[in-house]
């Protein structure tokens, strides 16, 4: 399927949704209006809020701030997520002595930690980077450590048949092995990067997406929630969009799934 046909698929899939919604929540079925905008709103309603909200400018500011939230937790756990991954994947006995204790620290809930960080480190932007750092962390380095470990170990040996040392194992084998799982995970990193700092902007902050989105909630805006929302799902497709152009550039070997078809 090319790019273009796939492109129309998913934006007419969006199309149909926002018409079901339009619909199903002004036009009477049977008599009764099936979503009540008093719960649902309506399109028009949401993107008129979105409209107002950048035309009076008022959105960019915490736009602003929940970006440099995400972007600062996305890196730090990214990169902590890699270095660690790789590092416990050439390290069996490390790994095998952290394992129990990294397993314990994934499995406490994210939002029980939000008010812990805020206690630590204020309501300011770090509390909030803090909680997307451990989302996005454990995602990167679960998956860097086993596209580590994937390595075939007929590629490892012809390698060190061949002379090679464990520098260039590292930059011509590990590596690239590690990539194509490292960027299968910081696609799904990114959207749990935003939701961190969304998460702590709403149980406390003064500013950002979720501190609109919690305004709008305590006023019973429904149409102020949706459109928070919106903007906040579009945020994450832009910052998807980037990683997705990273990749691009340096998966340039790997081939394509029409490679090999005559």
């Amino acid at each position: 399927m090319s790019r273009p046909t796939l492109l129309a698929l998913q934006v007419l899939v969006a199309v149909v949704c926002i018409v079901l919604w339009q619909v199903l929540s002004t036009v009477p079925v049977f008599g009764k209006i099936l979503l009540p905008p008093f719960f649902f709103s309506n399109p028009f309603d949401v993107f008129s809020q979105i409209v107002k909200w950048f035309a009076s400018g008022v959105i960019w500011k915490h736009l602003g701030i929940t970006l440099a939230e995400s972007i600062l937790a996305f890196v730090i756990g990214s990169l902590g997520g890699v270095l660690v991954g790789f590092w416990f994947a050439r390290q069996p006995l490390v790994a095998a002595v952290f394992d129990p204790y990294v397993k314990m620290v994934n499995a406490l809930p994210r939002v029980v930690l939000a008010p812990i960080f805020a206690l630590w480190l204020g309501l300011g932007i770090w509390s909030k980077v803090a909680l997307g750092v451990t989302l996005v962390f454990f995602i990167v380095f679960f998956n860097v450590y086993q596209g580590v470990k994937e390595v075939s170990r007929t590629v490892l040996d012809n390698g060190r048949m061949l002379g090679m040392s464990e520098r260039q194992l590292m930059q011509h084998v590990y590596w690239p092995s590690a990539l194509s799982w490292m960027f299968s995970s910081l696609h799904t990193s990114v959207g749990f990067a935003v939701v961190g700092a969304v998460v702590g902007e709403y149980l406390g902050s003064a500013a950002g997406l979720g501190y609109l989105i919690q305004q709008a909630e305590g006023i019973f805006d429904v149409a102020g929630v949706f459109a928070g929302m919106f903007v906040l799902s579009a945020f994450v497709i832009l910052i998807d969009f980037g990683v997705t152009l990273v990749e691009r550039r340096l998966l340039v070997w790997r081939p394509t799934a029409s490679d090999g078809r005559g």
